[in-house]
């Protein structure tokens, strides 16, 4: 066994013995073909759909948790049982809801009902956006590198930062007596 060494020529001419030749020089010059410059196009995923028709997802920002479903329809969003107008009371939070749909152009075009729990209104707000990314690219495929570009599909990791032992907060300090 040890009289026996191993080549890149040694490998092609074993690909010729199986049949895969691509190329009579390439097989025979030792060279390997270069993967195409970027790597081949990602997968188109499938569609994932329950019984109902429904794309569902999870979305997660800070402590809050959001389950959301969307389906086709005239673009109502239903937060806990509610309106997102009234759950949601300040526009700018409304607004981060809305921007999966802004960027994938489907503005008006599905329902989306949704659960959140934990955190405050801000945090909740961030997770219901994941949650419509993700399933946006569930309902439709296509989508996905839209919605994945603008960087909707990663769960934003920042989380507040733990309270220390001998200090106010994080990182106040008490205030300094001298006397």
């Amino acid at each position: 066994m040890a009289d026996t060494t191993d080549t890149v020529t040694d490998l092609a001419d074993l690909g010729t013995i199986a049949g895969n030749t691509t190329a009579g020089a390439d097989a025979t010059d030792g060279a390997v073909p270069a993967p195409p410059r970027g790597g081949p196009p990602a997968p188109i995923r499938e569609q994932e759909l329950d019984a109902q028709g429904r794309a569902y997802a999870t979305g997660r920002r800070k402590d809050a948790v959001a389950r959301v479903w969307i389906r086709p329809g005239n673009g109502t969003v239903t937060v806990n049982g509610r309106d997102q107008a009234v759950y949601f009371a300040r526009p700018t939070l409304r607004l981060v809801i809305n921007q999966p749909f802004q960027v994938a152009e489907r503005e008006g075009q599905y329902d989306v009902v949704c659960t959140v729990k934990g955190g405050g209104l801000s945090g909740q707000a961030g997770a219901v956006k994941h949650g419509i990314a993700q399933a946006l690219s569930k309902f439709e495929p296509a989508l996905r590198s839209m919605v994945k570009t603008a960087g909707f599909l990663t769960r934003d990791p920042r989380v507040v930062e733990r309270k220390k032992y001998g200090r106010a907060k994080a990182r106040r300090s008490f205030q300094f007596s001298k006397r």
